[in-house]
């Protein structure tokens, strides 16, 4: 099976929005050490892989045999990777290759890990690094399960650095914050996008956290948002805490305000059945497509600066019901979303709102 790697949005929108020269030297060796696609025999896989900046993840059934595995890595032109591709190596654990650069200047580690299913205690008490050209640009909250694998969060944090390019990390949307109900927490803020964002008929970015990954669409940024993982159990509820302060004018897409309304959060979980014509759900349809069969949802929201539990029970769309077949072959993705404006998926919010969430957990059957 072969598996291209997805286009690197975030590169090619800072491209577009930023203006620059370069000298290129006809026959300059190439300076680039990228997994650009994998490979791998038979049918293990139940899902196409996701390849980052340094991971490889790839989804299979808890059942599969990954003791003697040989992938195969497709790279950018010249470059070498070890151990060399093909090579047969233990996937019961997470395994590391580096890749060189044709130019022999620069290497690339990349984590090649086989994932299950997904975790289902969620703490934010880890975080990391997104780096650009050397700096540190914003914040990556991920959890680690007990058998030391990771699960990222994702956010909208790619698109804002596009508007935002100076902007420190505890100042894009989505960060971690010290004061958590236990230990440390998510927090979400709606940010002006300024000037950039407005032009494009986003003036606003909603913090948002969410289980799925995150490709920058500039011509409808609400697609940038790819939500859910396979999952392989039936949910039955999401309990957490929250806080909220709803931020000070409510505006549109349009930056025209909304009178005589204030803004709200959102947390939702979303349980839909994923398919070779629509392998994920974006911003635009993650609460109204047909493959979706179970939604729960925080009813009862409130601007509060108590820590306030929530509990949110998973309910059948429209009589809908999981195939147990799919369930068990991973058909299905779980989609856990968590955003500071509620519609900040169509850049309705107010800058300022804020939503703190911590100490999460998805119960199944």
């Amino acid at each position: 099976m072969r598996f291209p790697k997805p286009f690197k949005a975030i590169v090619a929108a800072l491209a577009l929005a930023t203006i620059f020269t370069a000298c290129i030297r006809e026959e300059a060796l190439n300076a680039e050490a990228d997994i650009t696609a994998f490979h791998l025999d038979g049918n293990l896989l139940i899902r196409e892989p996701v390849i980052t900046n340094d991971e490889v993840k790839l989804y299979i059934n808890g059942w599969e045999d990954r003791s003697k595995l040989a992938p195969r890595f497709e790279l950018t032109p010249g470059a070498t990777i070890s151990p060399a591709s093909g090579t047969e190596r233990d996937f019961t654990k997470p395994q590391t290759y580096v890749v060189t650069s044709q130019d022999g200047r620069w290497k690339k580690t990349y984590t090649v890990r086989f994932i299950t299913d997904l975790l289902t205690e969620y703490h934010f008490e880890n975080v990391e690094y997104y780096t650009f050209e050397g700096v540190n640009k914003f914040e990556k909250l991920y959890e680690i399960d007990t058998d030391g694998s990771k699960t990222e969060w994702s956010s909208g944090n790619p698109g804002y650095m596009i508007a935002s390019q100076a902007a420190k990390p505890k100042d894009f949307p989505t960060a971690q914050d010290d004061e958590g109900y236990i230990g440390k927490c998510a927090k979400l803020v709606t940010r002006s996008t300024g000037a950039f964002g407005k032009m494009l008929y986003a003036p606003i970015a909603a913090g948002n956290l969410f289980l799925g990954n995150f490709t920058v669409e500039l011509s409808d940024m609400a697609k940038s948002t790819r939500f859910g993982l396979p999952y392989t159990s039936r949910p039955v509820a999401v309990v957490g805490y929250y806080k909220y302060k709803p931020g000070n004018v409510l505006i549109d897409k349009y930056s025209k305000e909304i009178p005589n309304q204030s803004d709200t959060f959102d947390i939702y979980a979303v349980m839909y059945e994923s398919t070779k014509d629509v392998p994920y759900l974006d911003g635009t349809n993650i609460k109204t497509h047909p493959n979706i069969v179970m939604i729960a949802q925080v009813k009862e929201r409130k601007a509060t600066d108590q820590w306030t539990r929530f509990v949110m029970p998973f309910e059948s769309v429209e009589g809908r019901t999981l195939d147990p077949e799919k369930l068990r072959s991973g058909k299905y993705n779980l989609a856990i979303v968590m955003s500071s404006s509620q519609g900040g998926a169509f850049f309705r919010g107010a800058v300022g709102s804020t939503l703190w969430v911590d100490e999460m957990q998805l119960f199944h059957e």
